[in-house]
């Protein structure tokens, strides 16, 4: 089926819909206007909020190619532009020894073919610039608050205009450009300067009745009122100042990991054997334990009904 462009926010709605993905209002607009500016979107929000799942529903409800760039201190333009092969250069160098060719062509003509586009090794935003697909793909700059500021700059160079430039070969621009998702878990502050260059959102976590849809969409073995409880449950952990809140990953592995159980609703006892599946810290355990399991229980039947 071929895709084509949503000219109404409602429409973006619906396409991440069927991909599993629901989205709120907020950040369907954004979406909307990053696709018809072709600008970045710029996603921050805390952990397990959804900002990954993102781009991955934005591909597959295009039919782009997803392209990652998982961000680390000390990533440099070798790891996310590109880098050359050096053991197939080396191959190629002792095929044309053994061959005989090496002295027939001369060490200028070898040295240039070395650079040969064959030999390039394309790493992810060159590969988002070189795509020659009709659908653009999707760049996913995932965690950028975790790279350094020298190759935050450098980003904001190559987003300016989608371009790419290898030394050796020449300059490499994208045709169309790809559509960018940038997430951050707010480790540290991004830079205004790449900011300015995209669209903003802070991807919040969703609310009560958008959870309850999230888990039986994607956890279809959990029963309805299970799935309720379970949002509700998430809700209230939430709320309780955790070191680390879960996220909707958290939410979908503790349901699947009750339905695994037999569970059909929550139990005291249910809870106290699973909170392993959504709470990672010790302190947070304890925390809940603390405040009481038989309270949490009671809020979570009052709000799921």
């Amino acid at each position: 089926m071929t895709f084509t462009e949503p000219q109404q926010v409602d429409e973006v709605a619906q396409g991440l819909t069927a991909q599993g993905y629901f989205a709120s209002p907020g950040l369907s607009t954004a979406l909307f206007l990053a696709m018809s500016l072709q600008r970045p979107l710029f996603l921050e929000g805390e952990p397990g909020v959804g900002k990954t799942e993102v781009a991955k529903a934005l591909a597959a409800w295009t039919g782009g190619h997803l392209i990652r760039l998982q961000c680390y201190e000390g990533l440099d333009a070798s790891q996310a532009v590109y880098e050359w092969d050096y053991t197939r250069q080396l191959l190629h160098l002792r095929a044309a020894e053994a061959t005989g060719r090496a002295a027939g062509v001369g060490e200028a003509t070898l040295e240039d073919e070395l650079y040969d586009e064959r030999f390039l090794v394309k790493r992810p935003l060159l590969e988002a610039v070189a795509d020659s697909h009709d659908v653009p793909p999707v760049l996913l700059i995932d965690e950028v608050d975790r790279a350094d500021d020298e190759f935050e700059a450098f980003l904001l160079e190559v987003l300016s205009d989608y371009a790419v430039t290898v030394p050796e070969i020449g300059r490499f621009q994208a045709a169309v450009p790809p559509r960018v998702i940038i997430t951050s878990n707010r480790t540290r502050d991004v830079h205004d300067a790449l900011k300015r260059r995209c669209l903003y959102h802070w991807v919040d976590h969703p609310g009560f009745e958008q959870e309850v849809s999230i888990i039986t969409s994607r956890a279809p073995t959990v029963s309805d009122a299970l799935a309720l409880q379970v949002a509700a449950a998430v809700e209230q952990l939430r709320e309780i100042g955790l070191y680390k809140p879960p996220g909707v990953a958290e939410s979908i592995d503790w349901a699947e990991a009750l339905a695994r159980l037999g569970q059909t609703e929550l139990t005291e006892e249910s809870i106290d054997a699973t909170l392993g599946a959504v709470l990672k810290y010790r302190e947070d355990q304890q925390r809940v334990m603390a405040q009481g399991v038989p309270e949490l229980l009671a809020q979570v039947i009052s709000r799921a009904g």
